[in-house]
């Protein structure tokens, strides 16, 4: 496995682009199933699990064009199989989101249970009580979803039991091809949600609320091509960069990105001492070379405080001046990274789902291993500040949801290199 080697101590200076939101792409890669014709998406970025979901969709038999940019062409007027395999559905959680429009489009589905990051339970129960509140028959079997709708599907009124994203956009995706109405409530509200639906609207779908706790959706027959959409950038990227600079006392400009949707992020570094300006597509992050001050943050669905970004701002209130806390409150095990930055030097206590790190702690570079996509890149940050050299192992955690980060590090000045597991392989040959 490849592995990343940092050798702290560098001031963040300079510029990045961030990518396309990986939490959007997905969805609307998988809605084009629902899709008769051709459509265009733009600004995907370059990550396994978007190389998984291609892999995902083209086993199906839906026709797929890269471009050089990464934009996809994606026709699925000749889809041969409604059939989702273990072995890919395994590696990405995310494949559970191909059920809603294959059973909507073809009237069945094969959905294999899905894999992902090991952050505790987040079960598929709300997918299936979903697709079967819109008339669905719905089995697991063998650690496969096996649903069928004979006749189509039709509106229904679901109230979520929590609040979810994937669970949100697959029922919505089943929804805009059922007959008649279908409501939605407690959905949720995160900006990727948005951006599925504005790019289903494009098509021909009927979604009003999107972006509020309540979705209506209005069926129709068909869904048509013949557009280019482009994803909205990349949050959890952005915030990620924007912390690196706050714990390396730079300055650092994150362009292509949407400010609005960052306010939570935004205000908890601006309380960090942070100086932040922002402009239509642009966040500008200035520490004056001070050192931050620790926060307290608890995560919760949007338009509080992200869960993706708990792992991230632990790593800056452990180097931070004064006592910082973090309340984990969307899922139950996603402390994993703790242990890590603790044989750092970290000074860190957990206390049911709340992290306590008394600030100021002197990190040192040490090996450690990722234990999920969130967790890698706190990793690669406490690396950044520490004295040393810091091996961050098992990255294709971090390679799931960041492109080319050590490259984009490398652009601000960071000292980080990629180190392939064929040369490894060779080091030890040798």
């Amino acid at each position: 496995m490849d592995k990343l080697i940092i050798s702290g101590g560098q001031t963040l200076e300079g510029e990045v682009s961030i990518s396309g939101a990986k939490n959007a792409a997905l969805p609307i890669l998988a809605s084009t199933l629902l899709i008769q014709g051709s459509v265009e998406v733009a600004n995907i970025p370059h990550l396994n699990d978007i190389t998984t979901m291609i892999e995902l969709l083209g086993g199906m038999g839906v026709q797929l064009l890269v471009g050089e940019r990464m934009q996809i062409t994606a026709d699925a007027t000749h889809v041969a199989k409604c059939f989702a395999p273990y072995e890919l559905v395994r590696t990405m959680r995310a494949s559970v989101l191909v059920l809603g429009p294959l059973l909507a489009r073809f009237g069945e589905a094969v959905v294999s249970l899905p894999g992902g990051c090991a952050i505790g339970l987040r079960p598929v129960n709300l997918h299936i009580e979903g697709m079967r509140a819109l008339g669905a028959d719905i089995s697991v079997e063998d650690g496969y979803i096996k649903a069928k709708c004979k006749g189509g599907l039709s509106g229904a009124t679901i109230v979520m039991d929590t609040v979810s994203v994937t669970g949100t956009e697959n029922i919505m995706m089943a929804a805009v091809l059922a007959k008649g109405t279908t409501l939605i409530k407690n959905a949720a509200r995160e900006p990727e949600v948005v951006d599925l639906a504005n790019f289903l609207v494009e098509a021909g779908a009927h979604i009003k609320g999107a972006g509020t706790d309540t979705i209506e959706i209005e069926g129709v027959e068909t869904l048509h091509g013949g557009f280019c959409y482009s994803v909205l950038p990349d949050r959890i990227e952005a915030g990620t960069y924007l912390i690196a600079a706050a714990m390396t006392g730079g300055t650092v400009k994150v362009k292509g990105v949407s400010p609005e949707i960052m306010e939570s992020i935004l205000k908890k570094l601006t309380e960090a001492g942070a100086h932040i300006e922002i402009g239509t597509n642009w966040i500008s992050l200035e520490m004056k070379g001070k050192k931050p001050k620790a926060v307290e943050v608890r995560t919760a669905p949007y338009p509080a405080f992200p869960t993706d970004m708990q792992a991230q701002l632990l790593a800056m209130n452990v180097i931070a001046d004064g006592v910082g806390t973090v309340t984990e409150s969307v899922f139950e095990n996603r402390f994993m990274h703790v242990q890590e930055i603790q044989r750092m030097g970290g000074d860190i206590s957990l206390k049911g789902n709340t992290a306590i790190s008394t600030g100021n702690s002197k990190l040192k570079g040490a090996p450690v291993m990722a234990t999920d996509l969130r967790a890698s890149a706190s990793l690669v940050l406490a690396g950044l500040v520490a004295d040393g050299e810091t091996v961050v192992d098992r990255i294709y955690h971090i390679d799931r949801g960041y492109e080319w980060i050590e490259e984009k590090l490398c652009q601000m000045g960071a000292r980080i290199r990629r180190v392939p597991w064929s040369q490894q392989v060779s080091a030890v040959d040798g």
